[in-house]
């Protein structure tokens, strides 16, 4: 199955559709910076669950906050959990440069 994810700015997210589908299939939720981009939420229709949605989500997002040299806030689960099983995308992860002690 061909996934097609596109961004939709207008909305603040990604979204997904499977080739020769109009509908929506799964989207990936954001606050973007000039500098960063916040990933909050993530959502595949049941339909397309277990049928690699999510992870083409994820990846292409991820491609393209590369190429516009964006750092990731990886708050929402799918996407943090989705990075921590691909290292490549590990330099991608914003880290805060808080010196503060307890």
């Amino acid at each position: 199955m061909a996934v097609k994810v596109s961004d939709a700015p207008e909305a603040n997210r990604y979204e997904a559709r499977v080739e020769g589908e109009s509908t929506v299939a799964g989207f990936a939720q954001y606050i973007r910076t000039p500098e960063l981009i916040a990933f909050v939420h993530t959502e595949v229709s049941p339909e397309y669950e277990g049928s690699g949605v999510g992870a083409a989500l994820a990846r292409a997002a991820l491609d393209e906050a590369r190429a516009a040299n964006l750092l990731v806030l990886p708050t929402c689960p799918f996407i943090a959990g989705w990075i921590a099983r691909h290292p490549e995308y590990q330099d991608l992860v914003y880290q805060s440069r808080s010196r503060v002690r307890d």
